[in-house]
């Protein structure tokens, strides 16, 4: 067995051991050091932190050789496994799809989040043309000897398609059913985190689930209970640190008061996340 395929079924284990993965969204080496050092059992990426940390917007405006190089060094930092985001899979064509998943797979990467949905038109892919990209996915990590875990994103609530939430959570079943069916080993109906909605999908949707964690989300605990077997944060929290950087700038500007510094990290408990090798 290879390093990357016990990294990939251990990353599968994570999902169906009984316990909740959580995933707080990196950007960087630093951070995927920072949760590796804290007992996180796997790191996972945003694609939309990732883009933004480099001054772009989302969705696949980034060269897919950058994403590549970001999610290989963030691989190559940590010895947990690591699941990139990789939006729409930067491939309109089975070829592109499948050179995009041989580079990720090159890159040390164990799992990918696969996005249904168009970026620009906002529209969702039809049902069996994602269930082929995510079975070309799943055939082509197979012939590299690696079950690639693949976490399918749902895009149903974030569509203009339909009337109602309840049009929204019926295609949503349907297509994370179709998903699983194709390869999928994760289901990721983005949007709604509530008590109520999660319930729904949790009951209606056997595959493991993913739940994106939004500050109207539920909490943590009472997802675990409603037996959610994955959360992740997207971008929330390369915004968070935003935030603090902004904050910290306008207070510098406007009163010169630098007191905020006073609970940074020392050097020295920063250069415990860098490597001391070079490039």
């Amino acid at each position: 067995m290879t390093n990357s395929d016990h990294k990939a079924r251990t990353l599968l284990s994570l999902h169906t051991q009984g316990g909740m993965l959580v995933l707080p969204n990196v950007w960087n080496p630093i951070g995927a050091r920072v949760l590796q050092d804290k007992g996180y059992p796997a790191v996972a990426t945003a694609s939309a932190a990732i883009s933004a940390s480099l001054g772009y917007l989302d969705g696949e405006r980034i060269k897919r050789e950058t994403l590549i190089d970001l999610v290989g060094r963030i691989a190559a930092s940590v010895d947990v496994p690591v699941t990139a985001d990789i939006e729409a899979g930067y491939g309109t064509t089975t070829s592109e799809l499948e050179e995009t998943i041989a580079a990720v797979i090159e890159s040390g990467v164990v799992g990918v989040n696969l996005e249904d949905s168009f970026e620009e038109e906002g529209v969702l892919r039809p049902v069996e043309e994602q269930c082929h990209r995510i079975s070309v996915v799943r055939e082509f990590a197979a012939r590299q000897g690696l079950h690639l875990v693949i976490n399918a994103r749902v895009d149903s609530f974030l569509s203009s398609a339909f009337a109602d939430q309840f049009e929204a959570t019926e295609d949503a079943v349907a297509r994370a059913r179709a998903y699983a069916q194709a390869g999928a080993d994760c289901l990721y109906p983005i949007g709604p985190g509530d008590e109520e909605a999660v319930k729904v999908l949790r009951a209606r949707i056997d595959s493991p689930i993913n739940i994106l964690v939004t500050p109207a989300a539920a909490p943590l605990q009472a997802l675990q209970a409603l037996g959610v077997n994955r959360v992740s944060f997207g971008p929330f929290i390369f915004r968070s640190c935003i935030r603090k950087l902004t904050d910290i700038v306008d207070t510098l500007r406007t009163s010169g008061d630098y007191t905020c510094f006073s609970d940074m990290l020392s050097r020295e408990e920063a250069d415990e996340y860098l490597s001391d090798s070079n490039e």
